[in-house]
């Protein structure tokens, strides 16, 4: 088959030759000269070829060469990696350097192997990661992959697929394209039903147009046209004889070697015609072919009857492209490092002759190697040219768009650029106002396994598919997402909560236990409540002091136990309102020691009644010690260990001022932290011993005999005051937040109460009601006979 691409290069090969021979300051009074010979994709022809050129006689003739003079001394050889390595293999035999202007191949790069060989085309080192990037740009992340089954497609595949794994980008599918036409001729439709039913809208397509790969989609014409097609302009199948949008491949995004253009190039091409060059039977073809010129009857290969003013730039782009392609680029830097090594050898072996030696110096192709391997230049169009691998700059690249109109009028448009060595944020860059996609896609294309996970979800994967493939679960609570297709959810703040949609964090709102709030109110209301009640009591203590019932038992411990107790109402006023540190510390020390006095009165309440009732001899000394007052220095003894407690609480880890973010998903609750967990029950658990020997004490010393005996109510005190403590602890560590708080207030209030209306509820009302019964024995009955 005619390639108009492939003549693209032959012209390109001429019309560097031609500038060559026109310059004076390159190979002065010297003109270069050319052979043709096609390269077809068949290993015999192409061998058949190279020997014809070698003998010079029109027809095989291995190891002869009639040709005595003009001969050449180097070859340019394209456009597959396997033609060039078939001539190679015989062209290394002779030392001839072959320049190839395919795309870059590693195998020919092995210089062990191929020695002679000097490839044009820079290494596609950045080709895959260009790639990844435009998926990356348009979101694609199931993509598909047509690939030649060779070498260098074999190496594309690796350097592909693992930027796309870096980048969480996955392979919808990899059809490897045989390289043998009989491997191929049993899969061809399999390969092309596959890929269109596949879920990937948009598929990479890397080989040569000479391989097989393009074969196989020559026979797709109109029956996919919802791909998106990524490929690179070596594969340049899509300029396909096609007039219509509903082409497979318009819309296709190639990948083209960034060069500028060859100054004059174009005009040559203008100007290019079978009068100009007679010699050129393909031309003639072309004008023959497209512009209905007849043939001479007289004259064999000549035409007539032509239109005139017609020329290359009048064909469809599918038939010619006036556009510098890269291998056309290529072959003119390849003829002009050539001109420029017999330039230096030239002068090299010009000094080396002896002066007056009249014979021009013979040029041999092995010479040109040592030259090659180190020639640097700038060609017409200001780019360096350097032969050396390893000393070449990373390509940069071009994003073309093909745009296939009615009649023919193809067209490709630059749309991107991709520079690798540039920062990350500069690398790459598009404009998707001027890409024109395939018919089918009315917006940019989408090509996912999922659909997106839009904020508020999180990707969570399937088992046995691809990361891509996923379903997509709400963020779990205190987590959101903000942003789509996230793989984690990401946490709030402490001091922050997710909205409803869970696709961004709002402030929580500080509390506490406020005395606006209701459940403050009615707290703060009990606490003054009950201090007032408590201090009306010991209003009536103070002012029936001389009745029996007040002095027979002990009125100085009613008073203790009086006061302590308008203190303990008072106490959980500290743990209302907004907490701070002087708060915080109080409300532990005064909790703690408060309670110990109250208990420790009690505690010393019961030792008087049981001692007044076992000291009732004279002189004994237990009632020395109940006279002396001795049961009252309970009190501050149990007070002082207490407070003891508290002084190493404060100084090892005092309270503070801490939030709760847990309790209430909105809320931020302020509350005083413990500090230390462990005094804190050390501070219980002393106050619940003292209790416990209050109530077992008064418990023995229930059933002794007297008119105003308050054993019992000393008892039941206790065992209220006890049976508000001991369900405290598991209740209190149940909740949480501000209500935390609530509970240690009310069992305050309510253990304090509860002593209030045990010990002195019964002896107001004797006080108060029953004035008739305050009186001792003896007294009622001289009272009775008076």
């Amino acid at each position: 088959r005619f390639y108009s691409s492939n003549y693209q290069y032959v012209l390109a090969f001429v019309f560097a030759i031609e500038e060559i021979n026109r310059n004076p300051y390159l190979l002065p009074n010297i003109s270069l000269g050319f052979d043709l010979y096609n390269a077809l994709h068949s290993e015999k022809r192409t061998l058949e070829s190279c020997l014809m050129w070698l003998s010079g006689l029109g027809k095989v003739i291995p190891n002869y060469s009639c040709v005595r003079e003009g001969k050449s001394v180097a070859v340019t050889v394209g456009t597959t990696w396997a033609i060039s390595a078939q001539m190679g293999t015989i062209l290394e035999l002779y030392k001839y350097p072959q320049l190839t202007y395919g795309s870059f191949d590693p195998i020919l790069s092995d210089r062990s192997q191929f020695p002679s060989i000097y490839q044009m085309a820079p290494r596609n080192t950045a080709l895959a990661l260009g790639m990844v990037r435009l998926m990356l740009h348009f979101g694609w992340t199931w993509v598909g992959l047509a690939i030649s089954e060779d070498m260098k497609g074999i190496q594309f595949l690796w350097d592909l697929t693992g930027e796309m794994d870096k980048n969480g980008i996955c392979v919808a599918f990899v059809e490897m394209i045989p390289i043998t036409e009989r491997a191929y001729s049993s899969l061809a439709w399999q390969y092309h039903y596959r890929i269109r039913d596949s879920s990937a809208n948009v598929v990479v397509i890397y080989g040569d147009s000479d391989s097989l790969l393009g074969l196989s989609f020559s026979k797709w014409n109109i029956l996919m046209t919802g791909k998106v097609w990524i490929t690179t302009s070596q594969w340049d199948f899509v300029f396909s004889e096609r007039y219509s949008l509903l082409d497979s491949f318009h819309g296709t995004l190639t990948f083209s070697q960034s060069h500028k253009e060859i100054p004059g190039f174009k005009q040559f091409l203008q100007g290019v015609n079978p009068a100009k060059y007679p010699q050129d039977f393909y031309l003639a073809k072309l004008w023959f072919l497209h512009f209905h010129c007849l043939l001479s009857e007289t004259d064999c290969g000549k035409l007539e009857s032509c239109p005139p003013n017609v020329s290359l730039e009048s064909l469809p782009l599918h038939t010619f492209d006036m556009t510098t392609s890269d291998g056309s680029y290529l072959v003119y830097n390849a003829v002009h490092a050539v001109a420029q090594t017999l330039h230096e050898l030239l002068f090299h072996l010009s000094e080396m002759q002896s002066p007056g030696h009249g014979e021009k110096p013979v040029v041999h192709p092995w010479q040109l190697h040592s030259i090659l391997k180190r020639v640097q230049f700038n060609n017409s169009a200001g780019d360096q040219i350097i032969l050396d691998q390893q000393a070449t700059p990373v390509e940069e690249y071009d994003i073309l768009n093909f745009w296939n109109f009615p009649d023919g009028l193809g067209l490709q448009v630059k749309v991107g650029h991709f520079v690798p060595l540039a920062p990350r944020d500069q690398d790459f860059s598009i404009h998707e106002e001027l890409i024109d996609w395939a018919f089918e896609f009315q917006e940019t294309p989408r090509s996912l396994c999922s659909k997106n996970c839009g904020p508020g979800f999180r990707q969570s994967p399937q088992e046995g598919k691809a990361a891509c493939c996923f379903e997509c679960t709400p963020c779990p609570e205190r987590e959101i997402s903000n942003d789509t297709d996230m793989k984690q959810c990401i946490k709030c703040l402490d001091d922050q909560y997710p909205n409803s949609k869970r696709d961004h964090c709002l402030p929580k709102v500080v509390t506490f236990l406020a005395y606006e709030d209701p459940v403050g109110m009615v707290l703060a209301c009990a606490a003054l409540s009950l201090s007032i009640l408590t201090a009306v009591v010991l209003g009536v203590f103070v002012k029936h002091r001389d009745t029996p019932i007040v002095k027979v038992n002990n009125r100085t411990l009613s008073y203790i136990l009086l006061l302590s107790l308008i203190l303990c109402f008072l106490c959980p006023l500290l743990f209302i309102g907004q907490p701070n540190t002087a708060t915080c510390i109080l409300q532990q020390m005064t909790f703690g020691v408060l309670f110990t006095v109250a208990v420790s009165t009690v505690l010393a309440k019961t030792v008087t009644v049981v001692l007044a009732f076992k000291t009732t001899t004279p002189g004994m000394k237990m009632r020395q010690w109940l006279l002396s007052g001795a049961p009252n220095s309970i009190i501050p003894l149990c007070s002082l260990v207490q407070v003891t407690f508290g002084v190493v609480w404060m100084v090892i880890a005092p309270p503070f001022i801490d939030t709760d973010t847990h309790s209430e998903p909105t809320l931020l609750i302020m509350v005083c932290n413990k500090g230390s967990v462990i005094m804190f029950y050390i501070f219980l658990g002393y106050l619940g011993s003292l209790a416990m020997g209050s109530f077992t004490l008064a418990f023995l010393a229930r059933s002794l005999p007297d008119t105003f005996n308050e054993a019992k109510f000393l008892t039941f005190s206790m065992l209220v005051f006890c049976s508000v403590w001991i369900p405290f602890l598991p209740v209190y560590n149940s909740t949480k937040g501000k209500f935390m708080v609530a509970v240690e207030v009310f069992s305050i209030l309510a253990s304090s109460a509860g002593l209030l209306v045990c010990i002195f509820a019964p002896k107001c009302y004797f006080i108060l009601l029953k004035s008739e019964r305050n009186i001792l024995p003896g007294s009622r009955s001289k009272a009775t006979s008076r």
